[in-house]
């Protein structure tokens, strides 16, 4: 995975993987990106700095439990 961060704009983009993208979805500050066959390539992060503080509250907070395998 690779990440670029744009202190101007408060823009955090994640990159999954290559590909050609064609289609997003946005929720809140979350903008994902696909290729056309549905495949995750980017996560855009929108005012980076105030949405990662809000995600590690929730994570923080104990409220939503996440399962993580090992392999």
């Amino acid at each position: 995975m690779i990440y670029k961060y744009d202190p101007k704009t408060d823009i955090l983009v994640l990159i999954l993987g290559k590909g050609r993208l064609d289609f997003g979805e946005q929720k809140e500050n979350i903008i994902t990106h696909y290729d056309k066959k549905g495949k995750p390539l980017e996560i855009e992060i929108l005012e980076a700095s105030k949405t990662a503080m809000k995600m590690m509250g929730t994570i923080m907070s104990g409220k939503k439990r996440v399962a993580v395998a090992t392999i």
